[in-house]
């Protein structure tokens, strides 16, 4: 399947037109367990449209990806959110003090983080599929790596999943396949999951909208719809027999809101839209995902002019911090399509974009059966060598919150803290050391842990050990080891892990932080 120039930059522009108008129709009615019932924009747009949040933080990655293209990873991503974003709210918030601890990611997105599975991240979905135009299965890897940031769980299931449609959507119109492939890239028993499934069961058996919204509130009942406001106060109508949730457990019904909108829409731009806004809670976040979807799978020559006239292509930023330069921030959605425009042949590379193409510019893209999460042959493509790159399969990335990775030249450092960032003083604190060996490099290995443990830090056993390293596919070296802590007076313990490869030149030393319990 080929997506050439003309093709692919009409869906760009329809992705952020699209996000724009959905982020303005649904803002007015944020936070509200409501069903609004409006059918257009309630805001005066003669001085141009609102800021959009939910846009504007993909600006500050479309940055970092500009300067690192694909090697952007959740670390990065880590660096430019203290640098250049805003907001210290909830999930932002508890994921900055985090990163500011010291806590690396995936740490700093679970640790202390109630808000780990609300919406702050599958919001951000958007430039992943754009980078990754009918590759999902590239587009949810940085879906990932951006999720893990500030989230955690069913948070990160989410941008998984609308990551994965968004980037189907460049190739795939059929909706239904377009939830499938979304699912796909999901555990079959996330909440997530299950709460999409409830939207398309609702569709299927010709429930009413009206009752749809219910049933998938309780089947996994958040909080949005009544921040800040006593029980006492939320609304009745249309409310009766919604249940209370647990704070900040937000993403499975709002992305199954994008759904719900999805199906019961039948296609339709407005009617979608609407629908979608009347669901209530997180409505700015899903109007605005639900319209890129959308815009991506009609192009912006399609999208109805009732909708995208009175915002005239502009987009106002909010959470973007501008001092002091580094961040280039565009006026309009097409601006914002051109220039990812621009950076998808860096980040695809030549096996999969032609810049020389006859008529332009094209992306080889994936068949569409290939749209859909391959389970034991899960892989990323590989670009300057022939072949398959192999990494760790999404599902075991997904399913390992204590992680963190390092990427070096020849070799991969995994750190597992097997569970918690905190270690008790007198207890002994155990963690493992994982090394996977870069195929690419086509050698066997000796590879050699050493720890480098500060004073009252005491090893038991071994602190360092030499280990065979093979180059097959996903083999690797790993070494438990545990720490007495008995003599050690502070709280806060920072170690050193330092790998390196007999014979070669380069070594990847790690900094470990445990926090005093």
């Amino acid at each position: 399947m080929i997506l050439q120039l003309n093709e692919l930059r009409d869906k760009l522009a329809g992705c952020w037109t699209g996000k724009n108008v959905g982020g303005v129709l649904g803002a007015p009615f944020e936070c509200k367990r409501m069903i609004p019932n409006v059918d257009f924009y309630v805001q005066d747009l003669t001085q141009g449209p609102p800021a959009n949040d939910d846009l504007d933080l993909q600006i500050v990655w479309l940055a970092a990806v500009e300067r690192y293209g694909r090697n952007v990873n959740a670390s990065i991503l880590g660096e430019y959110w203290l640098s250049f974003v805003i907001p210290n709210w909830v999930e932002y918030g508890t994921g900055k003090t985090n990163l500011r601890a010291g806590l690396v990611p995936p740490l700093s997105g679970d640790v202390d983080n109630t808000y780990k599975n609300s919406n702050g991240c599958w919001i951000r979905s958007e430039l992943w599929a754009c980078l990754a135009p009918g590759h999902p299965e590239i587009a949810t890897r940085y879906a990932f790596e951006d999720a893990i940031v500030d989230h955690a769980d069913e948070g990160m299931y989410a941008e998984i999943f609308t990551s994965a449609i968004q980037s189907a959507a460049f190739v795939e119109n059929d909706r239904e396949k377009l939830v499938e492939i979304g699912l796909s890239y999901l555990p079959e028993n996330c909440i997530t999951a299950q709460t999409i499934r409830k939207a398309v069961d609702c569709y299927h058996s010709g429930i009413d909208f009206i009752e749809a919204r219910k049933l998938i509130h309780n089947a996994a009942p958040g909080t949005f719809g009544i921040q800040g406001i006593a029980i006492s106060e939320i609304p009745t109508e249309n409310n009766e027999g919604m249940e209370l949730g647990a704070a900040g457990f937000d993403a499975p019904e709002n992305v199954a809101f994008v759904v719900l909108g999805l199906l019961y829409g039948e296609g339709d731009f407005g009617k979608s839209l609407i629908l979608a806004n009347n669901c209530g809670e997180d409505t700015d976040c899903t109007c605005a995902t639900l319209g890129a979807l959308l815009g991506i799978m009609n192009g912006a020559s399609k999208l109805p002019k009732k909708w995208t006239d009175p915002l005239n292509d502009k987009i106002v930023t909010m959470c973007i911090n501008k001092t002091g330069g580094g961040i280039w921030v565009p006026e309009t959605a097409t601006q914002l399509a051109e220039r990812i425009l621009r950076d998808i042949p860096g980040f695809l590379g030549q096996d999969l974009c032609d810049v020389f193409a006859e008529g332009g510019m094209k992306i080889e893209c994936c068949e569409k059966e290939a749209l859909f999460c391959k389970k034991i042959d899960d892989y990323l493509p590989y670009i300057n060598l022939s072949g398959r790159m192999y990494e760790i399969p999404l599902n075991e990335l997904c399913a390992q919150p204590y992680v963190a990775r390092y990427q070096f030249t020849a070799f991969q450092v995994l750190i597992d803290y097997e569970g918690s960032a905190f270690f008790k003083k007198g207890e002994n604190r155990k963690f493992k050391v994982k090394v996977i060996n870069s195929n690419t490099m086509r050698e066997q290995q000796w590879v050699k842990i050493k720890l480098y443990l500060p004073d009252g830090v005491t090893a038991v056993g071994v602190s360092e050990v030499e280990m065979p390293l093979n180059n097959l596919y996903l083999s690797c070296a790993e070494k438990e080891f545990e720490l007495n802590t008995e003599s050690f007076m502070s709280g806060r313990l920072e170690l050193i892990v330092d790998v390196s490869l007999n014979g070669r030149h380069s070594s990847g030393p790690v900094k470990m932080l445990l926090l005093g319990q």
